[in-house]
């Protein structure tokens, strides 16, 4: 992890922490919607290589081990009612991976931190893969990506929502999956992520 200090909602860091610039780069394009975001590691090896194997490799069993360090952070306003719920994949990436990723860490985090684990969010379109565009450009790609399954605004009501993922890169699908939550009952939504891309490595295909 960066050393101190960071930012308070995305825990970017701040650089020199003076009054100039308290505007965090990370999170000032983010939809309100998203509460924080905290992850595990900065996406660079071996942190890099867990996640192209569970996620291209057919390794679903590393997520036991990468959700742990996901269970050790600390999360941000924490208290109430708090429901897990990963972000889903499209139908067709499911057919062909045979598996969500972000599925089964979040099973694991919620196992492990005993909280319920709730698959409300559907997934459609943005068939084109967010690695391979520009941070301008995957906004767009998944507007209107998310609805909801039925039944779901009951149970998301006054809920904290812990939104689990692999990889937080610019933001753009998470905020979209938060705004749905938001509107639909939920009390505030803050990401949990294994690893969190650095500049640099935002055009990756990981």
């Amino acid at each position: 992890m960066a050393a101190w200090p960071r930012c308070e909602r995305c825990h970017f860091p701040s650089g020199t922490g003076r009054t100039s610039d308290l505007q965090c780069r990370g999170c000032r394009d983010w939809s309100v919607a998203l509460s924080a975001a905290r992850y595990a590691y900065v996406l660079a090896p071996p942190a890099d290589d867990l996640v192209h194997a569970l996620k291209y490799e057919g390794w679903p069993e590393l997520a036991p081990l990468m959700a742990s360090a996901m269970a050790s952070l600390s999360v941000p306003n924490e208290g109430g009612r708090a429901l897990v719920i990963p972000v889903p994949t499209t139908a067709k990436r499911l057919r062909t991976r045979g598996y969500n990723q972000a599925g089964l860490l979040a099973e694991s985090y919620a196992s492990t931190r005993a909280l319920p684990l709730e698959e409300l969010l559907v997934r459609a379109g943005a068939d084109t893969s967010q690695t391979s565009l520009h941070p301008s450009e995957r906004r767009a790609n998944v507007a209107g990506a998310f609805s909801l399954a039925a039944g779901a605004s009951a149970v998301l009501e006054g809920a904290h929502v812990l939104l689990i993922d692999d990889v937080l890169t610019t933001g753009a699908t998470v905020c979209e999956a938060a705004e749905t939550l938001l509107m639909s009952g939920a009390a505030r939504v803050t990401l949990i992520a294994y690893a969190r891309a650095l500049p640099s490595d935002r055009f990756a295909a990981v």
